[in-house]
């Protein structure tokens, strides 16, 4: 699919758009949108996946911060009847607004490598409304969601994506299906939220301190690196071994420990 139209890519926006037709035709492929279905895609650009899905015949809700492309993004699906576009930054986008069923949201995005991160971990605070997710990503981004413990792309991303989601490494895609071409290899990956979490922590708030403490200091044991949070006791009396390194514990470990913590501040009187 050739480009819709003429935009200089924005550095601060973290702009790459995306212009190879067989990889637009595999991702859409991937997601395989349908009539009926709502699907909300995260920064649109210059609408290379947008044209798909607004196909599909789904009702489709687009996220675009860049100004200069609204009106275009406007004049080329402004009319369509299953188009609805928001202008705005997805990172302070509340999702209840669309009024979805739960688990009915389909969320599609390239999302920009600068704000990655931050935009999964705040679309997982809505992972209730969501049905899946499909993302293009730095491939190192991606590797890191779906690592498992005992190498060094286990972390926090990992832990946190995968205590919500099944994470699915679809496809890789080079630099040349971008324009311009970023500096890195790109992925495309599938993010389906459990229907039941398969380690649900009794208090997610001490899940996310305790993993965060945790990978502060990745080096050293999780004796020293959560020792302002829990003694060596209390590790032990979780089910954990105090002398290993936080990348060598199980998202099932962390969870132990934080409903440790949570034991030990609810019988403070205190809140995780």
């Amino acid at each position: 699919m050739a480009e819709l139209y003429q935009h200089r890519a924005r550095k601060r926006f973290g702009q790459n758009f995306l212009h190879d037709s067989g990889v637009i035709d595999r991702i859409l492929r991937a997601i395989h949108p349908k009539e009926g279905e709502r699907l909300l895609e995260i920064g649109p650009g210059q609408g290379a996946l947008t044209r798909g899905l607004v196909a599909s015949g789904a009702d489709l809700d687009v996220i675009e911060l860049d100004k200069d492309l609204i009106p275009l993004l406007k004049l080329h699906f402004g009319l369509k009847p299953n188009f609805r576009l928001h202008e705005g930054d997805a990172l302070k986008f509340d999702f209840t607004t669309l009024e979805v069923a739960p688990r009915s949201l389909r969320v599609v995005g390239n999302l920009p490598y600068n704000i990655s991160t931050p935009l999964i971990f705040h679309l997982l605070e809505q992972a209730a409304l969501i049905r899946d997710m499909h993302f293009m990503l730095q491939k190192e981004v991606v590797e890191r969601m779906c690592a498992g413990p005992g190498g060094g792309d286990w972390g926090r991303l990992s832990i946190m994506v995968q205590y919500h989601c099944k994470v699915e490494h679809l496809f890789n895609v080079g630099p040349g299906a971008f324009n311009p071409p970023p500096k890195v290899d790109s992925a495309i990956v599938r993010l389906v939220p459990h229907a039941q979490l398969p380690h649900p922590a009794r208090d997610y708030r001490a899940l996310d301190r305790v993993v965060r403490e945790a990978f502060n200091q990745r080096r050293k044991t999780v004796r020293n690196t959560l020792k302002t949070l829990l003694n060596a006791d209390d590790i032990q009396a979780a089910g954990v071994d105090a002398s290993l390194r936080p990348e060598q514990l199980s998202l099932a470990d962390f969870v132990r420990l934080a409903d440790r913590l949570a034991d030990i501040r609810t019988l403070d009187g205190e809140q995780p």
